[in-house]
């Protein structure tokens, strides 16, 4: 089977229940919003839930994403930058354990960290810290471990350095690989308007968007902006929520219906999405085929909180799709 390369943030998921909303007041963080924090308040909020339970795990955009792939059976690895802490270790621990080649640059600097709370009502507030994840340099990549693969997925959240996402794509094509993007957020795209179309026109075969994104980029919605995302990769998806998505691979439109599902959560949906449609391509799946798998992975993913699927939801995604 093909083989497929992650780069992204490396991030570890710190999970937390909390019964009352107390804890957010206390910390200043808004209900239902997103910080990004600095070392010192990343200490100062896990003093504070210290006592609280905690569920960890890996995360990142294309760490979830591999971490699927790896669940389905695609052989696949990982670029990342971690400390060297115990939430690194820990990071580098989970890839191996579910079937993920971790290959991490160490950093003196702490791993990055998610810190997510999770409210009596489902609401997720996040306090997320870079750390290391933002500091790997194009120095840092090396093309002889990028060339052991025939397909790499990039994080659109990687954008912001543009120095690394270019080299990544540089070396991606000299070794012959099969670029796939994520572009991760709209406000991304309008910030980084430019670089991300040269990204797209130069090194890109695959891209993903949801409806926002492919809106920030084209101008258009739908089917529209499936066809001028075409225009500049040769496989273009475009994800419209409880619509499902649209595929254009060949020059051909597939439509994908979604999958029905109770709604709880949907961090990770995109991730498992991609997780899904790559396992595909590396399979040789049609269009169809694919799409319908990504679709299933991105319904069940709703279903549960974080963004990894449980044992059993595995179980049954192998019994459905291959047997």
């Amino acid at each position: 089977m093909k083989k497929i390369l992650g780069i992204g943030n490396a991030l570890v998921d710190v999970l937390i229940h909390i019964e009352d909303d107390n804890i957010l007041a206390q910390n200043k963080l808004d209900k239902g919003g997103m910080v990004m924090i600095d070392a010192d308040r990343k200490r100062e909020i896990h003093e504070a839930i210290r006592d609280f339970e905690q569920a960890c795990a890996t995360g990142g955009s294309t760490s979830n994403t591999i971490h699927g792939l790896a669940r389905l059976g695609a052989p696949a690895g990982y670029i990342g930058k971690i400390g060297r802490d115990e939430m690194g270790e820990f990071f580098r621990r989970e890839m191996r354990r579910f079937g993920v080649t971790p290959h991490l640059v160490e950093s003196d600097v702490d791993t990055g960290i998610a810190t997510t709370f999770i409210s009596a009502d489902a609401e997720r507030t996040f306090a997320t810290y870079l750390g290391a994840a933002a500091m790997m340099t194009p120095e840092e990549l090396d093309a002889e471990v990028i060339g052991q693969y025939d397909c790499i997925h990039v994080e659109g959240y990687l954008i912001f350095n543009h120095d690394l996402i270019l080299r990544v794509c540089q070396i991606a094509k000299e070794k012959g690989l099969r670029i796939s993007m994520d572009m991760a957020s709209y406000n991304i795209i309008e910030a980084n308007y430019d670089f991300v179309k040269m990204l797209l026109t130069d090194y890109v075969d695959i891209i993903f968007a949801n409806e926002e994104e492919a809106k920030a980029f084209t101008g258009k919605e739908g089917v529209e902006a499936l066809n001028v995302l075409s225009e500049y990769c040769p496989i273009a998806i475009v994800k419209i929520g409880k619509d499902g998505s649209l595929i254009k691979m060949n020059g051909e439109i597939t439509t994908i219906a979604p999958v029905d599902a109770v709604r709880r959560d949907t961090t990770g949906a995109g991730d498992i999405y991609a997780s899904g449609f790559l396992y595909g391509l590396l399979n040789d799946y049609s269009a169809q085929k694919a799409g319908d798998l990504a679709s299933y992975l991105s319904a069940k993913m709703i279903e549960v909180i974080g963004a990894k699927l449980p044992d059993e939801v595995w179980n049954d995604v192998k019994c459905k799709f291959f047997e």
